[in-house]
């Protein structure tokens, strides 16, 4: 019996040891600012997509699922993408990102500016380790939802996709 108890107190140890090894959003949040606002000052990739509105970029792994109004439906793996456009704001409008931040509370609410551009990123969780994030320029966003340990990764291939897009 004491055999057990000792097992059953070593793995719960253990499991408390390891969740406590991710990281949360509040430690990752000034990593994940850096690569959006990194990714938001290059200068951005040449096109490779289009359709009736606009041209963009697509990094190697993504691919387009679904076209609508507006909106642009993406997978790269097991993650989908919504890459909404409204292609009457300029790049340096910030509509897109007002209406944004009226639908929720966000734990990570960050804006950027260059001469030509107004870009953002914002998080909110939406379950335990997996986040709702939302970058975008002017009149383009992008959304996914992404665990926190990926999501300095997904946030700068996100800002690239977003910065690129071009109204036709």
């Amino acid at each position: 019996m004491r055999k057990i108890s000792v097992g059953s107190l070593l793995l719960l140890l253990s499991i408390l040891f390891i969740s406590g090894c991710s990281a949360s959003l509040n430690e990752e949040k000034s990593t994940i600012t850096e690569a959006v606002k990194d990714a938001f000052q290059t200068s951005p990739e040449n096109t490779n997509n289009e359709n009736e509105d606009i041209a963009f970029y697509l990094p190697q792994g993504y691919e387009i699922e679904e076209e609508t109004d507006n909106n642009v439906i993406l997978n790269n793996g097991n993650k989908t993408y919504i890459l909404f456009y409204n292609q009457n704001e300029a790049s340096d409008s910030k509509v897109v990102y007002e209406s944004t931040i009226n639908q929720g509370d966000y734990e990570v609410n960050e804006t950027f500016e260059k001469e030509d551009g107004f870009g953002f990123l914002l998080i909110k969780e939406a379950e335990e380790k997996l986040n709702e994030m939302t970058v975008g320029i002017g009149g383009v966003k992008l959304t996914t939802q992404a665990k926190t340990s990926e999501l300095s990764e997904t946030a700068s291939s996100m800002m690239e996709i977003a910065q690129s897009v071009a109204v036709k």
